[in-house]
C-alpha cells in the first residue's frame, strides 16, 4: 500500500514537473516586440539578387513571411498584390520583403507561376532569417520605420489587416 501511494505521488510530480517545464519552453517563444530594431539578416535570391537589412536603411519596411502550404498566407498575400502592392510597389521610402520559409528560389518560382504575384519573394530554406524574428506561427508581418524599430507586429491573417497595415504604412512615410 505505501510503495503504490509512493508511486502514485512520484507519478503526480514527474507529471508537473514536465508540465512546468513545457510552460518554460512557450514562454521562450521567440517575439519581436514594438520598438525593438530590425534584426541583421542576408537574403539570397539567384531571381531577385541579395538583400540585406543594411540595404532597408532610412525606409519604410513591411517584411512579412510565409510558407505555400498555408492557407492564411495565402489570404495575405493575395491581399498584398491586390491591395498594397500597387499602391506602393514604387513609392519612394517604402520596401516590401516577402520571405518564403523554407522555400528555395526553385519552389518559389514554381508557386509564383501559379499565383503570378508581381512582388518579390526570397527563399529562406533553413530559417535562418525566420528565426532572427520568430520561431513558430506563420504567417508573421513585421513593419519597421525609417529609423529600423519595429512598429508593428502580426501572427495570422484576417480579413482588414491589410487595410490596418496600409494605415501605418502611411503614417510612418
Amino acid at each position: 500500500m505505501k510503495k503504490s501511494i509512493f508511486f502514485i505521488i512520484a507519478l503526480c510530480a514527474m507529471v508537473m514537473l514536465g508540465s512546468i517545464q513545457m510552460m518554460g519552453q512557450e514562454q521562450k517563444s521567440r517575439e519581436m516586440a514594438a520598438g525593438e530594431a530590425m534584426p541583421e539578416f542576408v537574403l539570397k535570391s539567384d531571381v531577385h539578387g541579395e538583400l540585406s537589412s543594411a540595404d532597408l536603411k532610412g525606409e519604410v519596411v513591411l517584411m512579412t513571411f510565409f510558407a505555400t502550404w498555408c492557407g492564411p498566407c495565402q489570404k495575405e498575400l493575395a491581399a498584398v498584390q491586390e491591395k498594397l502592392w500597387p499602391v506602393y510597389k514604387n513609392k519612394k521610402g517604402f520596401r516590401l520583403v516577402v520571405v518564403g520559409r523554407e522555400h528555395t528560389d526553385e519552389q518559389l518560382k514554381d508557386y509564383n507561376e501559379i499565383k503570378k504575384f508581381s512582388f518579390p519573394m526570397y527563399p529562406d530554406p533553413k530559417r535562418e532569417v525566420y528565426s532572427k524574428f520568430a520561431d513558430i506561427t506563420i504567417p508573421r508581418a513585421y513593419l519597421f520605420g525609417k529609423d529600423g524599430k519595429l512598429i508593428h507586429a502580426s501572427k495570422g491573417f484576417e480579413e482588414g489587416d491589410m487595410e490596418k497595415v496600409m494605415k501605418m504604412i502611411e503614417e510612418a512615410l
